[in-house]
């Protein structure tokens, strides 16, 4: 069997009637779990303009995950580079690298993580071209490798640091596969956003995979939806909710967070709801410990994938961390006797 590390993608999302203040708590009491069950790394997302979701700013979110944890790998899963300075995102992550040595990843995006509109007023120099991420990603490992000459003199991201984060490309499509191979990145590839073409993404990547200092090989973390539950039916449940946020999410029309089962149970469905939600249902993997474990051996070497990163998304926080538990479980990872306790 593959040997497989797993590790955790977290939204910081808000379910219906929650708070954010609430949705950030659970972040907090999430990755603590996620040390103490054993996981490899931890991720936080960057999304702007959407109610449901508190994760905004990950770099700050990060440094406070830093200061209540020991070992566990935290990043971004991603910096949506084209919102950002490549100078500050370099800055932001060396400083973190100081906070917690060894530890911290940057997983960057091209994608606005929002709308455009949004995007735009984070960055008015948005020209959402491929050219211009490809030019930001090449700036931003300049300001890591201390090279970036301007006519009034050399300029470095400050803090300089002994060691880098390194740099993963996330990536829905398989565009960004060439790229990062070319460049020497890691590669996460977001199947929890499309399904489609991720087996030959990663063939790709591999085929055309350029030697680092980072990544004297090619690394591959595959991201998808997991939802773990102690039996069949409430695991079914679980995606049966999901789903449900996907269609109204598809349809414009989310806007109060994740509901609770009971309530959309008896949800009067079409027959071209029911295709999408059939097509979605490959976004995710769901069921009891042994029949997810089967699912995500088989994802992992059939795409030859180093890495499964699951996430989660329920109404009842005690269901999310219930599925990480499992899955830990039946994965055997190894547990840290004395995680941290705020």
């Amino acid at each position: 069997m593959k040997n497989i590390k797993l590790s955790i993608l977290d939204q910081s999302t808000i379910s219906k009637g929650g708070r954010a203040i609430d949705a950030i708590q659970q972040t907090v009491q999430l990755v603590q779990k996620a040390e103490e069950c054993g996981y490899h790394r931890f991720w936080v997302s960057e999304h702007h303009n959407l109610a449901s979701i508190a994760g905004s700013a990950p770099e700050v979110l990060i440094a406070h995950l830093a200061a209540v944890t020991k070992q566990i790998r935290l990043g971004s899963g991603g910096i949506m580079l084209p919102n950002h300075s490549s100078l500050k995102v370099a800055e932001n992550f060396r400083l973190l690298e100081t906070m917690a040595p060894g530890r911290i990843d940057l997983g960057i995006g091209r994608a606005p993580g929002g709308d455009r509109i949004t995007a735009s007023l984070l960055n008015p120099g948005n020209r959402f071209k491929e050219e211009d991420y490809i030019q930001q990603v090449n700036e931003l490992q300049l300001y890591f490798n201390d090279q970036v000459q301007t006519q009034f003199g050399v300029v470095k991201a400050i803090p300089v640091v002994y060691d880098e984060p390194p740099i993963w490309m996330l990536t829905s499509s398989g565009s960004s596969a060439v790229t990062a191979a070319d460049m020497g990145l890691g590669l996460a590839f977001a199947q929890f956003i499309s399904a489609a073409g991720v087996k030959q993404a990663i063939a790709t990547y591999r085929q055309n995979f350029v030697p680092s200092d980072i990544f004297p090989k090619p690394e591959v973390i595959i991201a998808i939806w997991v939802l773990c539950a102690d039996t069949e039916e409430k695991a079914n449940e679980l995606k049966q909710s999901l789903l449900h946020v996907f269609l109204q999410m598809e349809k414009g029309e989310v806007r109060t967070g994740m509901p609770p089962y009971d309530e959309i149970k008896d949800y009067p469905y079409t027959i071209q709801d029911r295709m999408r939600m059939d097509a979605n249902s490959k976004r995710l993997i769901a069921g009891t410990p042994e029949q997810v474990k089967q699912q995500i051996i088989e994802l992992a070497e059939d795409c030859d994938a180093d890495e499964i990163m699951a996430a989660a998304i329920t109404f009842a926080p005690e269901d999310k961390v219930r599925s990480f538990e499992l899955l830990a479980d039946v994965f055997a990872l190894k547990q840290v006797e004395q995680p941290f306790q705020s």
